[in-house]
């Protein structure tokens, strides 16, 4: 099957069997430790007792295996402000208790300038991750909230992700958030569940098997040739072509961890 950032491309062509591989990565190895590896939700493995249990059922346990849910990797707990001139600010209330170092969380974490906020009074705050997602055939992924977990204390605003095509567009996710209710803070623990990936492919019913892939020269350099391209151009989308014709055929590498 050709390699498309479009499904409908793939129509004139067999359709491919069997699970799908997904490659995901940390694109820095610096700290790389506190970052822990993408989990599949799984209810299935909840009350098992009854066979009508919700658990049980083919319709929730399909839509389950599609979806891999991602920690927190450190502390944050953040009043939002603004500064003696009026501009947006971050406070961190954990000060001299906080695991994080100010200035390590400074890097991590920032405001948009206001004249992006998509609704006006609403901060969007954005922390950078290190998760990367790649596959060799045509998968879409869409980053979104945990629906699926309970927090017993809600967050006060919403997380908005994107879709995108990671067979061509391999780029470090972007957790961000915008704070409609600045009035309360906004705390995550490190290990709560931070975000969902989820995955489409084609046909829509394969299986996707989530792998940790090697970070290879040729997938270094093809990430380096799309990085930073936001910065140039308004809509990256429009780049999709040009990036297939200069991807090399295989990017994906599982890495094989001896056990023992």
């Amino acid at each position: 099957m050709q390699l498309s950032v479009s499904f409908e491309n793939t129509r004139d062509v067999a359709p491919k069997s069997g699970p799908v591989t997904v490659g995901w990565f940390l694109n820095t190895t610096k700290g790389s430790i506190i970052y822990d590896p993408p989990e599949r939700v799984r209810s299935v493995e909840q009350n098992k007792s009854h066979a009508k249990s919700a658990s049980r059922c083919p319709a929730v346990i399909n839509m389950e295996s599609r979806y891999f849910m991602v920690k927190a990797p450190f502390d944050i707990h953040l009043a939002f402000v603004r500064d003696n001139e009026g501009k947006p600010a971050l406070r961190n209330l954990n000060g001299n208790m906080s695991g994080i170092r100010a200035n390590k969380l400074s890097q991590q974490i920032h405001i948009t300038p206001e004249h992006e906020w998509r609704y006006p009074g609403v901060p969007t705050i954005q922390v950078m991750t290190p998760y990367v997602m790649i596959s060799d055939e045509p998968v879409y992924v869409t980053q979104l909230s945990c629906f699926m977990h309970y927090q017993r204390d809600q967050l006060p605003g919403t997380i908005f992700g994107g879709r995108y095509p990671i067979n061509v567009w391999p780029r470090p996710l972007m957790w961000a958030f915008e704070w409609h209710d600045t009035d309360k803070p906004l705390k995550i623990n490190r290990g709560d569940p931070w975000f969902y990936v989820y995955f489409e492919t084609m046909p829509q019913d394969r299986a996707v098997v989530l792998t940790e892939t090697e970070r290879t020269p040729e997938l270094l350099e093809y990430m380096d040739m799309i990085s930073g391209a936001v910065n140039f151009v308004n809509q990256t989308f429009s780049l999709f072509q040009a990036a297939e014709e200069r991807r090399p055929e295989t990017l994906v590498k599982p890495i094989r961890r001896s056990k023992g």
